[in-house]
């Protein structure tokens, strides 16, 4: 099958912080449960525990799709693509689905051609199908796609849930082509505390996390819970089969707070 940013799996389970044997053992739960998109990061250090997964789960290769991004130390010249190869290692892969730029280099240490450069570089040699980004504004998003040029961004990732709606980035992406990836999709297990929320759930008798993940998908987002308890795992997957009303949707829409978690000091001037 031909991937493309309109056929990356909606549902992908997050694996930051799920390393070890148990880390492995929450990956293996997720791809038992039915989700096909697993996203890693160089910096996660779970790339290993992914691959590990990938293999012990009997699913061939094309069955599960695989997410990376690149560190901040291997944005430098001549770095991105050996720690790329390091990351195929890693997965026991030939080639990624989706490679992203995990951040813009803090505070441009690193001019943004030199590393957008070699991920259009790292496609053309077939280690990735896919590009993108995350963390990226509407700006560097335009830079990019002009250095780029006929090569698409697939992808940005970010931080975006009920809380954090991030409404002009993910409209801009919409309207250019751009899939969204949703991080902290769930806003840390804290949505239960929000009413509107909590009547949603109520009603449809899920959880407040599978309203939020709902919430996403009907807005066309692909979202990246984790966790690493089964029964969560399990649970989060569900959302797949909740379908909200307009109503419920225009009710969620207004709890928006702007409610950014992940600000490092060193990060991009947000939209």
């Amino acid at each position: 099958m031909k991937l493309n940013q309109d056929n990356i799996p909606k549902m992908g389970f997050g694996t930051y912080d799920r390393k070890g044997e148990a880390g492995i053992s929450a990956i293996l739960v997720a791809l038992e449960t039915g989700y096909r998109h697993l996203d890693t990061a160089q910096d996660y250090g779970t790339e290993k525990e992914v691959g590990q997964a990938v293999q012990r789960s009997g699913l061939d290769r094309d069955d599960v799709f695989l997410t990376t991004k690149i560190a901040n130390g291997s944005l430098g010249k001549g770095a991105l693509i050996p720690s790329l190869r390091e990351s195929l290692d890693n997965l026991q892969i030939d080639q990624l689905d989706l490679t992203l730029i995990h951040w813009p280099s803090p505070n441009n240490a690193i001019a943004l051609p030199v590393y957008i450069e070699q991920l259009a570089e790292a496609h053309a040699m077939g280690l990735t199908r896919m590009v993108g980004v995350s963390n990226f504004t509407i700006a560097l998003l335009k830079e990019a796609q002009t250095i780029l040029g006929d090569l698409p961004i697939a992808n940005n990732q970010f931080e975006l849930n009920p809380l954090m709606q991030n409404k002009n980035l993910a409209s801009y992406c919409k309207n250019t082509g751009i899939s969204v990836t949703c991080y902290l999709p769930i806003a840390r297990g804290i949505l239960g505390d929000v009413p509107a929320i909590a009547e949603i759930a109520a009603r449809h008798d899920a959880t407040p996390e599978q309203v939020a993940l709902a919430f996403e998908f009907a807005k066309g987002y692909i979202a990246i819970p984790t966790s690493s308890k089964a029964e969560r795992i399990c649970s989060n997957f569900l959302a797949t089969k909740l379908t909200l009303s307009e109503q419920d949707i225009s009710a969620i829409e207004t709890v928006d707070r702007g409610q950014r978690v992940i600000d490092p000091e060193w990060g991009p001037d947000w939209d």
